[in-house]
């Protein structure tokens, strides 16, 4: 079932207690191999279950994965109330690399987006339509990421020393509540929203999923690593959190 069809309304409603603090979820059962848990930006939590799982091994899978919902849903609160959707008119303020740009549309020849002072401008045959200068903001964005991020994964990966991985494959996409995330295989996958923030969060982002093909999980020894590598990463970590774009 694809996100557009999952009425997460319908689906059934549970919560579980983790020490003091009560979190409620919504379980759907479909036919799938494993269990997935995931935390919107709405604060909802909601598991995708294999048909004919127990409700309580639901339980204690969430109850096992309480600490990362809560600090998902932590981080999700720093950004509430949401932002009201863009709506890609002339005079909206867009991020770029921790700056704000206001949206200059114009009518012309050949169409495209660059930076010009203070302003994000958008040429198109079509500036009234807003899916057409949505699509054209949205490409420029991407194309800027996939650049921008190589560069930065070039500087960061001579920071972490002993890394087997000369080049790791890098992916960019829009994410749900994560910045980036390191595979097993080791492709780094980046959030195409990032190239939003300052360059120095960039950075905090990429040593940490570069930190992570030496470390795979969260342990002490990857933080000490982290910290050998960027020693403010903490800081630059809060900032990125509390960046509103």
């Amino acid at each position: 079932m694809s996100p557009k069809e999952l009425n997460l309304e319908d689906a059934r409603q549970e919560t579980v207690c983790f020490g003091k603090t009560t979190i409620p979820f919504s379980v759907e059962f479909r036919p799938r191999k494993h269990m997935g848990i995931t935390v919107h930006p709405d604060l909802r939590v909601h598991v995708a279950a294999p048909i004919g799982t127990d409700m309580e091994e639901v339980r204690r899978r969430v109850l096992k994965r309480a600490p990362w919902i809560l600090k998902q849903l932590h981080w999700f609160n720093c950004f509430r109330p949401l932002p009201t959707p863009r709506q890609y008119l002339n005079g909206e303020t867009h991020w770029y690399l921790g700056k704000r740009y206001r949206l200059k549309i114009l009518k012309d020849d050949p169409t495209g987006v660059k930076l010009r002072g203070a302003f994000l401008e958008v040429a198109t045959d079509f500036p009234k339509d807003n899916e057409k200068v949505r699509a054209l903001v949205k490409t420029w964005y991407r194309e800027h990421a996939r650049a921008l991020f190589q560069r930065r994964m070039d500087v960061c990966r001579a920071l972490v020393p002993g890394l087997k991985q000369a080049n790791p494959p890098l992916l960019v996409r829009k994410l749900q509540g994560r910045w980036g995330s390191c595979s097993k295989e080791g492709r780094i996958l980046l959030n195409v929203e990032l190239v939003r923030a300052p360059v120095a969060c960039i950075d905090y982002v990429v040593i940490h999923e570069l930190c992570h093909l030496k470390v795979r999980k969260h342990s002490p020894e990857f933080y000490r690593l982290l910290s050998k590598v960027m020693p403010d990463w903490e800081q630059k970590k809060a900032k990125l959190e509390h960046f509103q774009f």
